[in-house]
């Protein structure tokens, strides 16, 4: 039941983030063409604790939205959209900050990652072994 939520709140807060500006803009003026030839890229990512996405749920969810300009919940959007197009939108590819130690506790934050990014699907989960390292994990993406 808790996975069922997660990805009702995901698929919600994904189609207003990419779905949300089209539709004002559709109704404000139906003949006008597109504002930009920007590929989408709107994001949803959430946080909770436990060892996966199955089993945790999510306590923060933000929505970052990259093209054609950073917005969104996200505290850090612009950083965290840099951040991204750094990466080539791998967020496998983004690296900790070497500067930042963390304890060696366990306490197991998940992180998820659903949306479009670049016009392509984008679904992704990562496990850190505790908030520390999520926040280390990337400049700003994954602190929020």
């Amino acid at each position: 039941m808790r996975n069922t939520a997660r990805w009702a709140a995901t698929l919600g807060l994904t189609a207003t983030a990419v779905c949300g500006p089209l539709a004002g803009a559709s109704l404000a003026s139906p003949a006008t063409a597109p504002a930009s030839l920007y590929a989408p890229s709107a994001l949803v990512l959430t946080v909770g604790y436990g060892e996966s996405a199955a089993t945790a749920a999510p306590v923060r969810a933000v929505t970052l939205t990259c093209a054609p300009q950073a917005a969104g919940t996200h505290p850090a959007a612009a950083s965290a959209c840099a951040e991204l197009r750094g990466a080539g939108g791998d967020f496998d590819a983004l690296r900790a900050d070497p500067g930042v130690f963390c304890t060696r506790e366990y306490d197991p934050v998940v992180v998820t990652v659903d949306g479009v990014w670049q016009g392509r699907h984008v679904s992704y989960e990562r496990t850190f072994a505790n908030e520390c390292v999520k926040n280390a994990g990337s400049a700003g993406v994954f602190t929020f």
